[in-house]
């Protein structure tokens, strides 16, 4: 592992020096133009300078109160506000040691820039930085890839350690959705001829580094939404504590005793009525989220993105990799009547000679080791392959397709494919083939159907494996309320097989891509949010629709480019992962809204009895905490009120434990701790710095 990935996958381990430039970082964050950004600790910041100035006051000549009083009150406001900036400058330096990691990785290298787009061209060396957009360079063995691009021309091994952390080599090939190179890695074998995809700066660890470090992190939907709402009660409580004032005087002149209450009581009032402690935390939450969600090796490009994936209630899931292990193999040959095994056999290994799938090998491994069939060189039968494609959903040979005499047009593929080519060359689908292609595919099995000519020779047996434990977490995801599709081009009887296994909510079966994206638009249409996988050109149109689209690394660039976050493992399982961190962003911020709104309920108790007893001795009823004096009871409830940031930063850095229950059973859950615990932890806490106060005679 590479000091960059390293870097990524660090866990929650604080150091001396992060702690130490979040300290510089949260006193940075006092100017008033960034505090601004969050109106609640921008009105903490007014008060702090506002109760300054009264202590100033206070220690020059006659103050409201005593200059001891209002310069402890004025000292924990100001705590108020640099912790909350501290829990922000600490979610940041995470992610900053972080990108100094990626900075180590990414090096300026010399790029070969052909001066035409092909290999064997003349070319000229040139620093990386010199590269534009649209630029082809040659990258042999050895070399480090200068920048991000598209082969167009090649196929080598390359090693992506630098990005992925994983040493085994893959491969990069021009066509196929396996072309995407990242600047960066390194060529171990052959050469690549790549065209450049992105502008100087804007590569693909460029884009991570200023991802990590927040430089261009935009608030949220449901963030802008509850910076609103913590902005009304602010405006609210600014409200009812400046009519107080006037309320208190007029009151003392009318009741003929008591003493008003002074502007630093009101301001601690203030400051402990609006929500300080959600307020103080907010930010720290969603940098947080965008962290866990790159340490587990996904790049969000967006706080959007990672909040998105908290709401997804429906996973659009391939089959292949994902559902299943993937890799379906040959298991065995039903020739159609009339037919020898062994020619269906050398007319499978004939269509797979050229197929690099697992399907394709296994197939040519079965029909040799069942047979004896050996391997045939592709020049000695002089053949052209067809590839296989989404839209024809088959893959074949032609053979001397030149001469009649000798002529061999062989096709492997799906059973609806198959009947098409052979009707189309004049032949029929036997029945039988057609009864055993519905066996295969009621077992939970993939038919692949062979034919040549106009004559259909039979069935091969491709058989996949459902991954253990994925029944067990999609019936998590149904409790979360999330709908399960798995998307696969098998036929209607497999893919209904597969599915039963799995225990997937429904499928789609023979999907192209077109369905795939006409089947996003009817979810969203009808209201629900759609999460999606996918690595080929093929899966762009359908990834720019989902509203957290998934691209692999190992994908093509446009895959990339439509998607919202990019999996660096490429792992087509890390989808649920993603929508479970998703979760846990939101479960993070909404139990600590809960807690910060509840604990508000006992600075009532403390600090309304303390400011208005001396006019209303009545209202000492309502000191049930019993706390020593007026002045203690005040600084008790702006201690708490401050130190209760302090003591849920690691709740907002590390997040709120994700559990896969229904959400009636969360809300329960979370009223219980976080609702519960936030009214009764104020009333525990503010008594017991009561004491400590009056133990050292300070009350």
């Amino acid at each position: 592992m590479t000091a960059a990935t390293a870097a990524l996958k660090k866990p929650l381990g604080l150091t001396g020096e992060m702690y130490r430039r979040a300290f510089l970082d949260s006193l940075a964050k006092l100017n008033p133009r960034l505090m601004m950004r969050n109106p609640v600790m921008f009105v903490v910041e007014v008060g702090s300078v506002l109760t300054t100035a009264l202590w100033i006051q206070a220690l020059i000549g006659t103050g409201e109160a005593p200059a001891w009083y209002i310069g402890f009150v004025s000292l924990w406001l100001w705590f108020t506000v640099l912790f909350a900036n501290f829990s922000e400058a600490l979610a940041e330096g995470r992610g900053k040691a972080q990108a100094e990691g990626l900075r180590r990785a990414r090096r300026e290298t010399l790029a070969k820039r052909l001066k035409e787009p092909r290999h064997g061209a003349a070319f000229e060396s040139v620093p990386s930085t010199e590269l534009k957009k649209g630029d082809a360079f040659l990258v042999d063995a050895g070399d480090a890839i200068a920048a991000d691009g598209e082969v167009i021309e090649g196929i080598a091994s390359v090693d992506e350690s630098a990005i992925t952390g994983e040493s085994a080599p893959v491969i990069r090939e021009s066509g196929g959705d396996r072309s995407a190179v990242t600047g960066g890695t390194r060529v171990l074998s052959d050469w690549l001829v790549v065209r450049l995809t992105a502008e100087p700066g804007g590569g693909f660890l460029d884009r991570m580094i200023k991802l990590i470090e927040g430089a261009r992190r935009q608030k949220t939907p449901n963030e802008i939404a509850l910076n609103i709402l913590l902005a009304a009660f602010t405006i609210i409580f600014l409200v009812v504590c400046v009519t107080l004032l006037p309320f208190s005087l007029f009151s003392v002149q009318v009741a003929g005793h008591g003493a008003p209450v002074t502007v630093t009581v009101l301001v601690a009032l203030l400051v402990c009525l609006i929500p300080t402690t959600i307020g103080g935390l907010l930010a720290a939450i969603g940098i947080a989220g965008m962290d866990r969600m790159i340490r587990h090796n996904v790049i969000a490009t967006s706080g959007r993105a990672v909040e998105a994936a908290g709401d997804v209630d429906v996973l659009l899931l391939d089959k292949t990799g994902t559902v299943t292990l993937g890799n379906r193999m040959a298991t065995e040959f039903t020739p159609a009547p009339g037919v020898a095994k062994e020619r269906l056999a050398d007319a499978a290994q004939l269509a797979s000679l050229a197929d690099e799938t697992p399907e394709g090998r296994s197939i040519a491994v079965l029909a040799k080791e069942q047979y004896g069939l050996r391997g045939r060189e592709v020049r000695e039968i002089a053949a052209h392959f067809v590839p296989f494609s989404a839209q024809t959903r088959m893959s074949g040979a032609d053979i001397q397709a030149d001469n009649p005499a000798f002529r061999r047009i062989i096709r492997k593929g799906a059973s609806e494919a198959i009947r098409a080519f052979v009707e189309a060359e004049g032949g029929t689908f036997p029945p039988a083939v057609l009864q055993t292609v519905q066996d295969v595919s009621r077992a939970g099995g993939t038919p692949l159907v062979v034919a040549e000519n106009s004559e259909v020779l039979g069935v091969i047996y491709l058989k996949d494996i459902v991954k253990g434990g994925i029944k067990e977490r999609f019936a998590q995801l149904r409790l979360m309320g999330i709908r399960t599709v798995m998307i696969t081009g098998d036929n209607q009887l497999t893919a209904t097989a597969i599915a039963a296994e799995a225990g997937v909510d429904d499928f789609l079966a023979e999907a192209k891509p077109e369905d795939k994206l006409r089947l996003i638009r009817e979810y969203q249409q009808g209201g629900r949010l759609v999460a999606m996988t996918g690595d080929g050109t093929n899966d762009a149109p359908a990834l720019a629709q989902a509203d957290v689209a998934v691209a692999m690394n190992t994908g093509t660039q446009s895959a990339r480019e439509a998607a919202n976050m990019i999996d660096l493992d490429s792992n087509p399982t890390k989808l649920m992962e993603i929508v479970e961190i998703g979760k846990q962003l939101l479960m993070t911020r909404g139990t600590l809204t809960t807690f910060s709104i509840a604990n508000d309920v006992a600075k009532y108790f403390a600090i309304i009895p303390a400011a208005f007893a001396t006019t209303y001795p009545a209202l000492n009823a309502l000191n049930i905490m019993k706390l020593a004096s007026p002045e203690s009871a005040i600084l008790s409830a702006v201690i708490f009120n401050a130190l209760i940031i302090v003591a849920l930063i690691p709740i907002a850095l590390r997040g709120v434990k994700y559990r896969p229950v229904s959400a009636v059973q969360l809300l329960r859950r979370h009223l219980l701790i976080y609702g519960f615990g936030g009214l009764v932890a104020p009333f525990l806490g503010i008594k017991l710095i009561d004491m400590l106060m009056a133990a050292f005679g300070w009350a």
